[in-house]
């Protein structure tokens, strides 16, 4: 959307097949992509980083979180914004996680129907995993795995003033009020 009104858009993500599926989204030809993370960034001077989809949440430990934030702050020019939304840890939206993913059947065109399910396999502390499996098409079995870490606004907040960054504000997420926080963030 920001590419077809004319904006420099500049994708990064560390899953090969990701870009993959980027690539052949109507626009991705305005769009520059590259396979990396925060930490791995070209010298750049950009206006706005997102991270999108919970994404704030795969960085488990400290350090790789805090590497992300400086990443992002290095590619950021003075006084450009980060914004990216977390999880509420206070709602513990895990609870209801293996009801909402039962089982269910998605038609993906020119792929087929696909069988997905998943669900909470442990809590410790702010960390939830979650296992499943895709069912493909040719009756493929694809295992998931991943763990989140829910951090608390406090902790987020003092994360990244520590990397450099003025908090301007924390929103609900308008798609799912009361769940997520949204933190929007200025370069110092």
């Amino acid at each position: 959307m920001l590419a077809e009104r004319g904006y420099e858009v500049v994708g990064v993500d560390p899953a090969g097949a990701s870009i993959t599926v980027a690539r052949s989204k109507p626009g991705a030809d305005r769009v520059r992509f590259l396979h990396g993370d925060a930490t791995s960034l070209p010298a750049l001077q950009v206006d706005l980083a997102t991270m999108t989809a919970n994404v704030a949440q795969v960085f488990l430990t400290d350090a790789d979180w805090t590497a992300t934030l400086r990443g992002i702050h290095a590619a950021l020019r003075p006084g450009g914004r980060l914004v990216f939304e977390s999880r509420d840890p206070a709602r513990r939206v895990w609870e209801d996680w293996s009801r909402d993913w039962s089982p269910r059947q998605v038609e993906i065109a020119g792929v087929g129907v696909i069988e997905s399910f998943a669900e909470v396999t442990r809590v410790e502390g702010e960390f939830v995993t979650f296992e499943g499996a895709i069912t493909l098409p040719d009756r493929t079995i694809v295992p998931t795995s991943s763990t989140l870490r829910f951090r608390k606004r406090d902790d987020i907040e003092t994360t990244l003033a520590d990397a450099g960054f003025t908090v301007d504000e924390v929103r609900e997420a308008p798609d799912r009020p009361g769940l997520e926080l949204v933190f929007v963030a200025t370069r110092t």
